[in-house]
């Protein structure tokens, strides 16, 4: 196989240096600006994170605050013995207010417990259950008004009714009573001033209420189910981890085999799909309602009802059909660079067998991964929360003054209590005027971009350090003896010693990649109400582009990375050498790196696949390790999910520590192939698997 290209456009073929035996160890700081530059960022994201944490209060966040923007349930408050919050008339949250304030334009009050009884003030005032009903007016009530002046001033609402606390938050006891929807035992409820109305109004009015109910009682009962299932997860998850772990062993060993047996169970797996569609198909002929089709039935919420069609499983069986096709033929055509990604791959595991310990380090990227999350998330807390309490006037009817801010000290007697004299003042949402208040949106995408940032500073420190190890492999001739002592902590040191700047260079561009994409998605969900074809035209060419920018950069990047393991230079001349060298190669590139992507892939998806269908039938108690071990469950999709979801990361884990090996030992070959021509003075370094292969040989020196 010869090389696709030699000089030309893209560079000139690496020459040969006898003095070249893999990573450079004498070599200097490169792009020094950008270290710089990375480290004042960090400076100033700490300052940032400073200012956020003395501003910002993430109570606002927990805890439920009444009209005058005080919390409910805080420890050192006057309320702290009232965690909950009460809104006077729930109906009004209905409003087209609450989507433009955040706030519903009741008044609000912190009470001790929701009300647990249907009651009307005016009922109340004539019986002795005025002092219940006290505790749901405003503080300091003293029932020393009329009727009509207590309701008009808002100091009490017209009507309790039974109420659950969701998210410290009183919302109507709301449930069906033959084909009725009533809260607590009533169908109807009278206002303050004594008419009987349909509870459909007050219904209407807590939908929202309702809905956020149904997602408290779906998260209930999925927490439920991890709490009586979450032992089992965990060992779901150690089998992941086992046969992950396993799996690697084993390609050491039986690489060959391994990459067929997995090929071959892919094609019986699409077979066997083929087969049973076939048979439901035949199954199906003959009973009623089989042969209606997709358009005559139209879109179905229940989707079991599309498997009682012939015309689903023929769909199924075609779509099978062409891609065992496509599968078989990708085979036939692509067979002997198959069997050169297995020497890959096979050489990959004798490198990871010398370094083992490259298995342990996907944990240390996690764990500087979640200290960036960590910093990130706690850090846009802080920001969003430490904005002041905003007061506006809010009225049931027409006010000049409506929306207006003001200050509920010196409300009752400003003008604007006299130009509307049932307005009132209180808590609308949190904000503020000053310079600050006025650069959080700008410091939060600063937070984003520092965020992106350095989380790829740490994948690229990785991808540096295990290219860095692996390519000490494979220049030492496949000899332990001849490399380092700890190629690892060698390599990690050689990348934040003399390479920050670097890692810190690629991480920007991608950074600032990401962040546009993040405005675009910004600016596509703001747009999306409007009808203008071609601004959308046009956002969505733009993702577009960006998604497959970053996609190129990624690809560049990590190729950049295993050059500056290897020679040390800076970013630039490392990323435009890697790529020369890729264009140079391109065939290779574009077959054998992929193939052993997609061989990797179904590695993966066998674990996962594996480890899923056993938590499957565990779950749905299909099978048992011992008597009734499988725990009663609400959802027996929710531990299965997670287990599915769970392997699939250790999995990645493990592979991905093989797939940076086997990219840096193939640049590794086509760098050896161009530096050398297998004489005795430049000897090939390639394992002897990849040299029979490609019909390579190195020549015996010339005796005297």
């Amino acid at each position: 196989m010869e090389d696709e290209r030699k000089d030309g456009a893209y560079g000139t073929p690496q020459k040969f240096d006898p003095t070249f035996k893999g990573p450079i160890y004498n070599r200097g700081c490169t792009d020094i600006i950008c270290c710089v530059a990375l480290l004042l960022a960090i400076v100033g994201y700490v300052a940032v994170g400073i200012i956020a944490w003395t501003h910002g209060d993430p109570r606002k966040v927990i805890y439920p605050t009444d009209s005058r923007g005080e919390f409910c349930g805080q420890k050192g408050t006057k309320n702290e013995n009232k965690s909950f919050l009460f809104y006077f008339n729930i109906v009004k949250c209905a409003s087209p207010l609450v989507l433009l304030e955040f706030q519903c334009p009741t008044p609000q009050i912190c009470v001790k417990k929701c009300p647990d009884r249907y009651l009307t003030f005016l009922n109340a005032r004539a019986s002795s259950n005025i002092e219940y009903y006290k505790q749901f007016c405003v503080p300091g009530f003293q029932n020393n008004k009329g009727i009509a002046e207590v309701l008009r001033d808002g100091d009490c609402p017209a009507v309790l009714t039974p109420s659950k606390p969701l998210a410290q938050r009183c919302f109507p006891a709301i449930h069906a009573h033959k084909g009725v929807l009533m809260v607590g035992n009533e169908t109807t409820y009278e206002d303050g001033h004594g008419r009987r109305k349909n509870i459909t109004d007050l219904v209407e009015g807590a939908k929202k209420a309702n809905g956020i109910l149904e997602a408290r009682q779906l998260a209930m009962r999925i927490f439920e189910d991890y709490t009586v299932s979450w032992h089992w997860i965990i060992i779901g998850l150690v089998i992941a981890m086992g046969m992950s772990l396993l799996f690697v062993i084993l390609l050491r060993f039986l690489a060959g085999i391994m990459v067929w047996v997995m090929i071959v169970m892919v094609i019986l797996v699409l077979g066997y799909g083929i087969f049973h569609c076939y048979m439901e198909y035949a199954r199906l002929r003959g009973e009623a309602g089989s042969d209606v089709s997709f358009m005559d039935l139209g879109f179905q919420t229940d989707f079991r009802v599309y498997l009682h069609l012939r015309q689903t499983w023929m769909t199924f069986m075609i779509i099978l059909s062409i891609l065992e096709v496509i599968i078989i033929l990708l085979l036939i055509f692509l067979r002997k660079r198959i069997l050169i990604a297995i020497a890959l791959i096979k050489e990959a595991s004798r490198a990871v067998g010398c370094v083992m310990c490259s298995m342990l380090y996907p944990l240390v990227t996690f764990l500087l991964l979640c200290l960036c999350i960590a910093y990130w998330a706690s850090t846009a807390i802080f920001l969003s929360t430490s904005n002041e309490a905003i007061y506006k006037i809010f009225n049931d009817t027409v006010c000049p003054v409506a929306g207006k801010t003001c200050n509920p000290e010196t409300f009752s007697s400003s003008n604007e209590s006299h130009l509307c004299p049932s307005a009132r003042c209180q808590f609308a949402f949190y904000g503020g005027e000053s310079g600050y208040h006025r650069a959080l949106l700008g410091l939060q995408i600063f937070n984003a971009f520092m965020f992106f940032w350095l989380a790829n500073f740490v994948l690229a420190l990785g991808q540096v350090t295990l290219a860095g190890a692996f390519a000490s492999y494979y220049w030492a001739l496949g000899e332990p003896d001849n490399m380092p002592a700890f190629p690892l902590f060698s390599a990690f040191g050689r990348a934040l010693r003399y390479h920050t700047g670097s890692l810190a260079f690629g991480a920007l561009i991608l950074a600032i990649v990401q962040i546009i994409r993040v405005m675009l998605e910004y600016l596509d969900q703001r747009l999306k109400a409007a009808q203008n074809k071609f601004a959308k035209f046009l956002m969505t060419c733009l993702k577009c582009c960006f998604w497959c920018l970053e996609k190129f950069i990624k690809f560049l990047n990590r190729n950049a990375y295993i050059m500056i393991a290897i020679y040390g230079t800076n970013f630039c001349t490392s990323a435009k050498n890697a790529f020369f060298l890729l264009m140079r190669n391109i065939i290779r590139v574009a077959v054998l790196d992929k193939v052993t992507d997609f061989l990797f892939l179904l590695g993966k998806l066998l674990v996962v696949g594996s480890v899923g269908i056993l938590a499957f039938f565990f779950f749905t108690h299909r099978i048992r390790i011992v008597q009734d071990t499988a725990p009663p469950l609400n959802y027996y999709w929710v531990p299965i999910l997670t287990v599915i979801v769970g392997s699939y990361l250790i999995a990645h884990g493990f592979f991905s520590v093989y797939g940076m090996c086997v990219d840096t030992l193939f640049l590794c070959f086509l760098e050896d192939l161009e530096r050398n021509d297998g004489s005795a003075e430049r000897p090939y370094f390639m394992s002897p698997t990849l040299k029979k292969l490609l019909n390579k040989t190195n020549k015996k020196p010339v005796e005297s």
